[in-house]
This record gives structure tokens, C-alpha cells and sequence, in this order.
């Protein structure tokens, strides 16, 4: 990705009406049982079985390490009975022509709707050592990682009467090929992207809620696109308690969070950044950009390892990602009387 461009470029899109039924929920406390699975067991770098552990590898496109990190993510999806496609191709970049891998998992293909979850998951090309070792920690291993959390069975079961989006179904995207192997331009990035989108243009196209530069301490969000702002809340604010886990209590405490989302102002568009939505922005779909700005003091060095990593963040992540998709699929999981609970406010998410 790179930084912000001016709005101007993005003047003339016509995005699609947000669903209508997309509002804040008016529950104050809606649970969910985050031990089913646990994020933790999906994003803890010290744990050599989770999630994040097996992405966070030096993973270049057409690389053996990307073929790795690819064949896990697909084998977890398969075992929980995902369908996944593929998205094989060729394109020419300047150290070279590459093969590029998009993989993209369904819950449900026979769903008429789709909504989609991206990110991409390749790491930056860089063609001496030490650099070469650069893993991307949040760019975007932890985005991955929490990909693959918010496939939660929780979110998986539900029952709702609205006819229109009971046949609406999650789909997970990842990019291979968003990052520049040079200097970033529009034909110099985002190679997986903008060849799906162009795949997919005379198809159903999905809202895109893609997520990059993300597991760092205390990021900040902005809402870029006017459609979707009422997606990010001006709180984000969670309790989460754990009796049994002293350290995890203090840490999750919201009184010791402040809110990541920047409050919109205005109804212009604030511009954005360029990363793996544009293609379908450009395409008229709606985005709901989740990135953090500015991007971590890390970015693109070495640096940008386990230890950019914040737990107690990363965790948030995860539930907020349960509560947005639970929410935009109108599922309503069963109050569960438990002493391990996650509570929002109305205005939060």
C-alpha cells in the first residue's frame, strides 16, 4: 500500500447503497462466547500452532514460503468445510514476469449474496539479505490471522426470517501480489487485486471490507468513504472478562482503552490510501477501508516482527471482526450466561 491520495481520484465513483438494515445494533450488550475458539489461540506469536505463527514467514510472491503459508490457510478453511477457488495468473513486474495465487473461501457457494473479508498475503519483495527476512507482521500476517478467526462457528450459526439476507454468506479474499516490487504505482501493486476485480466485474460484485496494517498498540482509523462510515464506530470500546486470567483482565480493561476511530466530520470524501480495494472501488463497490493511519512506525523494515505485535490489541481485533460480521449477517447468537463476556455500547463498532 502507500500513502494517501487526493480525493479528486475518487470523485466520479458511483458506490453502491449501503444494505438498509446495516444500522448500529440497539442491543447494549450482545454476547458471543469468545472462547469458541479463544482468539488468542489464533494470534498468539508465541504459540508455534497458531495462526499467526505459521503466517509470519518471509512470504515474497512465487516463493516457497508463500506456497506454504497459502497451503495452511486453504487446509484450515477446507477442515472447517469452506469452498475454496482459485485465482491463478501472470503478470509482468519489473524484476520480471511472476505467478501470482489468489485463493478466496466461501462459507456458502450456493448463497446469491456475498459479503467479503480481504487481505493480501503476500509480504514485500526485497532482494537482499537481511532484508530479505522481512516477514510483515502487520502487513498483513495479523490481518490474515485474524481472517481466519472470524470463521468462528459462533458467526457460522444463526437463524434469521429476512428472506434477502438469510441467502447472504462470508467470503474470505487473499491477495497475493499487493505489494511493489520496485516503487508503488498503479501497475507496480496491488497484482492480485486488480486482477480479480477485472475478473469479477461482470459478476456480482460484494461490499469489500478489506484490512491491512493492523496488530500494533493504540492504532487509529479513519471512516474515508461516506457509504460505509457508519460501519466504523466512534468507539470500539470492549470489555472482556477472564476471572481465571489476572494479566488478560488488566489488560482488556476498557478503561484503559481510547477509541481507535477518528470522528467524520464532513460528508466529502476524505480521500484514501492506495492498497487492494481501489480496484473495486473503481468498479463502484462499496469499501469499507480497514487500515490503520498513520501506518505503524515499522513499516515496511525488519522491525515489523512479532515484537510490533500487541496482544491485548490483536484480541479487540478479532471481537470487533465477530461483532461487525455477526451484525452484517443478522445473526443473533443466544445470550449465553457465562463469566467470559464481550459488551459494546450502542455507539461503539
Amino acid at each position: 500500500m502507500c500513502w494517501p491520495r487526493p480525493a479528486l481520484l475518487f470523485a466520479s465513483l458511483v458506490l453502491l447503497t449501503t444494505p438498509s438494515h446495516l444500522r448500529p445494533m440497539l442491543d447494549r450488550h450482545l454476547h458471543l462466547e469468545p472462547l469458541e475458539p479463544d482468539p488468542l489461540k489464533s494470534i498468539d506469536y508465541r504459540d508455534p500452532n497458531s495462526h499467526l505463527s505459521k503466517i509470519l514467514i518471509p512470504r515474497a510472491p512465487q516463493t516457497e514460503n508463500i506456497t506454504t503459508v497459502r497451503e495452511y490457510i486453504v487446509s484450515t478453511l477446507e477442515a472447517l468445510r469452506w469452498h475454496i477457488d482459485y485465482d491463478e495468473f501472470e503478470d509482468d513486474t519489473p524484476i520480471g514476469r511472476k505467478k501470482f495465487v489468489n485463493f478466496i473461501a466461501t462459507k456458502d457457494p450456493e448463497a446469491s449474496r456475498r459479503v467479503i473479508l480481504t487481505a493480501h498475503y503476500d509480504s514485500k519483495y526485497f532482494a537482499q539479505y537481511p532484508e530479505d527476512q522481512f516477514v510483515g507482521a502487520t502487513d498483513s500476517a495479523a490481518p490474515c490471522a485474524f481472517m481466519l478467526d472470524s470463521r468462528a462457528k459462533r458467526l457460522e450459526d444463526g437463524d434469521d426470517s429476512d428472506d434477502e439476507w438469510e441467502d447472504t454468506t462470508l467470503q474470505l479474499v487473499f491477495f497475493d501480489g499487493e505489494e511493489a516490487f520496485h516503487s508503488w504505482t498503479d501497475t507496480d501493486s496491488t497484482y492480485g487485486s486488480r486482477h480479480l476485480a477485472a475478473k469479477w466485474q461482470s459478476e456480482y460484485m460484494p461490499p469489500t471490507t478489506p484490512s491491512d496494517l493492523l496488530g500494533s498498540k493504540e492504532p487509529t482509523l479513519r471512516n474515508y468513504y461516506a457509504d460505509t462510515c457508519m460501519r466504523l464506530g466512534e468507539g470500539g470500546h470492549f470489555t472482556y472478562s477472564d476471572p481465571t486470567n489476572k494479566d488478560l483482565v488488566h489488560d482488556m480493561d476498557k478503561d484503559k482503552w481510547v477509541s481507535w476511530f477518528l470522528k467524520r466530520t464532513t460528508t466529502h470524501e476524505w480521500g484514501g490510501i492506495g492498497d487492494d480495494h481501489l480496484p473495486f472501488l473503481q468498479r463502484g463497490v462499496s469499501v469499507l477501508h480497514v487500515i490503520s493511519q498513520p501506518f505503524p512506525r515499522v513499516w515496511h523494515t525488519l522491525q515489523d516482527d512479532a515484537s510490533a505485535l500487541d496482544i491485548p490489541t490483536m484480541r479487540r481485533w478479532n471481537l470487533i471482526l465477530r461483532l461487525f460480521f455477526a451484525e452484517y449477517l443478522k445473526l443473533r447468537p443466544e445470550d449465553v450466561e457465562t463469566t467470559r463476556s464481550v459488551s459494546r455500547e450502542p455507539s461503539e463498532l
